[in-house]
């Protein structure tokens, strides 16, 4: 089977893979290359797939979707992290959602700053609240 995996800025993985398994708001599923197609709806939580030659690649993913159609595996999610082992992706995934959060952090003090301005410029022109 054909994996990729769609980020909103990139393609993270291209990769033929044997086996594939990921959760969806059902339970967890595998898929085997002569496995139906179908559509699952995934949860944040670990995808995890074996190349062909038998080495097992663990990715953290966010909440997303999964399309098989024939050979090829399409994944498509919010947000991903790659390891090879899972102690790895764990500490990645750690740092990962720090940086979000700080980022989002300064995203909501720029933003409220922006409000408190614009309502003492409402006030300045003679407004009422």
């Amino acid at each position: 089977m054909q994996l990729k995996v769609l980020l909103p800025t990139e393609v993270l993985i291209d990769e033929a893979a044997s086996k594939i398994t990921a959760e969806a708001e059902n339970g967890c599923f595998c898929l085997l290359p002569n496995h139906v197609d179908f559509v699952a709806g995934l949860v944040p939580g670990l995808l995890f797939f074996e190349l062909d030659h038998g080495e097992e690649v663990f990715l953290a993913v966010d909440e997303g979707i999964l399309v098989k159609c024939g050979s090829e595996v399409l994944v498509s999610v919010r947000n991903a992290v790659r390891g090879t082992d899972l102690e790895t992706l764990k500490n990645t995934v750690e740092q990962e959602f720090l940086s979000l959060d700080e980022k989002e952090q300064m995203t909501r003090n720029a933003l409220a700053k922006l409000e408190a301005s614009f309502i003492r410029g409402f006030l300045e022109v003679g407004g009422k609240l």
